[in-house]
């Protein structure tokens, strides 16, 4: 078995995406695009250095890639990556700020920045996404929230002239739905935009009683001793 059959294996994703064509259509109410699961693969900083990526880089050279996701703490060492690499480098979705960003826009360290956008707030999303177009980069919203997150992405995708995708997280749980008053409305491949007040959504705060957490687990706890 290959290196890379052995990648594949071990990283399947139930992300599906997204994916715009040169401008989105937001007189008809939507953003356009197809709805889709294309092949991305993510490698995050305990994965391997810099040494390691290039070698798994060279073994998946012969595949169809619509990027491969590394994070890493060194701008440099991601924009080196990133020359030798045969597949497009998406990066950047742990950042908070347009500071953090700032490094790796000026090493041109990735084709596509990943943006939080629910962890940076509008203010800051926006002011990233500006900077990355003045820096001829594409950016793509991260999302593994949830609906409320959808539809600030989809907000932040119709208002961004350099979008490359909208990462949307469909395979949650059964019970997803009751927790806002509105899901996002998929139609023939297209995000429909709503016009209602705010996002379009609003917690349930009735399911979420229903629902609660359980445990010490989740975002705000990470890295928190038990």
């Amino acid at each position: 078995m290959s290196l890379a059959t052995r990648l594949f294996n071990s990283t399947r994703s139930n992300e599906y995406a997204i994916n715009p064509p040169a401008s989105t259509n937001s007189e008809n109410g939507y953003i356009a695009g197809s709805f889709a699961a294309p092949i991305r693969f993510a490698m995050r900083e305990w994965f391997a250095k810099t040494e390691g990526y290039l070698k798994i880089l060279r073994a998946i050279a012969d595949l169809d890639m619509f990027w491969v996701e590394i994070d890493s703490f060194n701008p440099e060492a991601l924009g080196y990556i990133r020359r030798q690499s045969p597949h497009p480098v998406s990066s950047c979705e742990t950042l908070l700020g347009l500071r953090e960003f700032l490094p790796y826009f000026r090493e041109q360290a990735m084709d596509v920045a990943i943006i939080d956008t629910p962890w940076n707030g509008v203010w800051q999303s926006m002011k990233i996404a500006s900077a990355a177009e003045a820096c001829e980069v594409n950016v793509a919203p991260h999302n593994f929230y949830g609906h409320l997150c959808t539809m600030m992405n989809a907000h932040f995708s119709a208002a961004v002239p350099n979008l490359r995708i909208m990462e949307t997280d469909i395979d949650r749980l059964p019970w997803d739905h009751e927790l806002f008053t509105h899901v996002p409305e998929i139609e023939n491949g297209h995000l429909i935009m709503p016009e209602r007040p705010g996002w379009g959504t609003e917690p349930n705060e009735d399911a979420l009683r229903a629902h609660p957490p359980k445990g010490n687990v989740g975002l705000l706890n990470y890295g928190q001793k038990a």
